[in-house]
C-alpha cells in the first residue's frame, strides 16, 4: 500500500467520524447486557494530572503547554498486585472524554471486581488550533513540538485540506499523550497497588486505533521524534518508565495508526513480541471502521504466531456498546479473555 493511500484511508474515517458515540450500534431498540457489581466497593479517584502537552487556541501563535488528565478506578480491598487495563476513549482524534458513560460502567464493572482501570483524556484536534490560510512552511512551524516533522511533511503530501492535516497531527499527539499516560501508570503503580507485570491496553474506535499503536509500537515510537528542545513537556511524561503491555482489547477499531507509522518512518513493527489481542467487531455496516480491518489483523496475529480472539457482533455496525453475544457483554467477553490468558486470580 503506498503512502498515499494509507493516509488517505486514514482520513476517510476520520472525516466519517470515528466518534464512537453510539451508545447501541446495531440501529434496535435493545438495552443491552445487565452488568451486576463485583465484590469490592469501587474507589475513583478523578482529573489526575498524568502529564502536560502542547497545544493551541483557535487563535495562539505559539504552542503553551495544557495539563493531560485521567480517572483512576481501584477496588476497595487489601492487594498489592492489582492487574490495570488503561483505556482510551473514541471521538475521531477531534474530541471525546474519558468519562463518557460506557467508560464509567466499564471502570465500575472492572474495578469492583479487582482490576485498577484508567481512562485517559489526551490532546485532539480541540488543542490544535487553526491553521487555515497559512503556508505549509508556516504549518509546519505551528505544529513543532507538537508532531514531528516528518509526520507533518507526510500529511502535506496527502491530505486534502487543512482539517485533514489537523487530524493526522492529531493522532500522533494522541499516541504520545497514551504513551506518555502507560509510563505514568507504571511511575505511580505503588500508590495504586498495580503490578506492573499485568498491563492491558484498550480502547473504543480511535481509542482502539491508538491501543492497537501502543501495544505493537517500540518504546521510542512516537516519543523520540520530537527533541525536549522543541517540546519541553516531554520532561513531564516519565521518560525513565518503561512498560510491558500483556494484553490488547480492541472495540471496533483498525490498525491504521500504526501502519501509518511504519510507511511514514519505513519501518515494520509487527512481530511475535507484540501483546495478545481481543476484538470486538461489528460485522454490519460500518464504513467508519470496517469489519474487514479486524479480519485483516487477526490474519497478521495468526501469521506471527500470536493468540488472538475475534468476537463478531452480529448485525452490529459501529459502536455497538450494547452488543450480546452468547448472553454476554463486552465487559464479560473482555475480561473473561484477560483473565484467562494472563492467567490472573483475584
Amino acid at each position: 500500500m503506498s503512502k498515499k493511500t494509507v493516509l488517505l484511508a486514514v482520513m476517510l474515517m476520520l472525516t466519517m467520524s470515528l466518534s464512537g458515540c453510539l451508545r447501541n450500534g446495531n440501529g434496535g431498540g435493545d438495552t443491552g447486557p445487565v452488568y451486576e457489581p463485583g465484590p469490592y466497593e469501587v474507589i475513583t479517584y478523578e482529573d489526575v494530572v498524568y502529564a502536560s502537552g502542547l497545544a493551541h487556541t483557535q487563535t495562539s501563535t505559539e504552542a503553551s503547554a495544557v495539563p493531560l488528565k485521567l480517572d483512576v478506578y481501584c477496588p476497595d480491598r487489601e492487594s498489592t498486585d492489582r492487574p490495570v487495563l488503561m483505556f482510551i476513549h473514541g471521538g475521531g482524534f477531534t474530541g471525546g472524554i474519558k468519562h463518557k458513560p460506557e467508560i464509567v460502567e466499564m471502570g465500575n464493572y472492572y474495578a469492583s471486581r479487582g482490576w485498577v482501570y484508567v481512562s485517559i483524556d489526551y490532546r485532539t484536534t480541540e488543542e490544535l488550533g487553526d491553521v487555515d490560510g497559512k503556508s505549509q512552511e508556516e504549518m509546519v512551524d505551528y505544529y513543532r513540538g507538537i508532531a514531528p516533522q516528518a509526520w507533518i511533511e507526510h500529511a502535506l503530501e496527502n491530505v486534502e485540506s487543512s482539517k485533514q492535516l489537523q487530524q493526522s497531527v492529531a493522532m500522533y499527539a494522541a499516541q504520545r499523550d497514551s504513551k506518555a499516560a502507560l509510563r505514568w501508570v507504571v511511575a505511580n503503580a505503588d500508590t495504586y497497588n498495580i503490578d506492573v507485570d499485568q498491563i492491558a491496553v484498550g480502547g473504543a474506535s480511535a481509542g482502539s486505533i491508538t491501543t492497537i499503536a501502543l501495544g505493537i509500537s517500540d518504546a521510542g515510537d512516537f516519543r523520540d521524534e520530537i527533541t525536549l528542545d522543541d517540546d519541553p513537556t516531554l520532561a513531564t511524561t516519565n521518560l525513565n518508565e518503561t512498560y510491558d503491555v500483556k494484553s490488547m482489547v480492541y472495540f471496533w477499531g483498525s490498525n491504521v495508526k500504526i501502519e501509518l507509522y511504519n510507511t511514514v518512518y519505513g519501518v515494520d513493527r509487527y512481530d511475535a513480541n507484540d501483546p495478545e489481542l481481543f476484538m470486538a467487531h461489528g460485522d454490519g455496516n460500518d464504513p467508519v471502521t470496517p469489519y474487514e480491518g479486524a479480519l485483516t489483523l487477526q490474519d497478521t496475529y495468526d501469521a506471527l504466531g500470536i493468540h488472538s480472539e475475534l468476537v463478531t457482533l452480529e448485525g452490529h455496525g459501529h459502536g455497538a456498546w450494547n452488543a450480546v453475544v452468547d448472553g454476554k457483554g463486552l465487559f464479560d467477553l473482555s475480561f473473561a479473555f484477560l483473565m484467562e490468558r494472563q492467567s490472573i486470580e483475584l
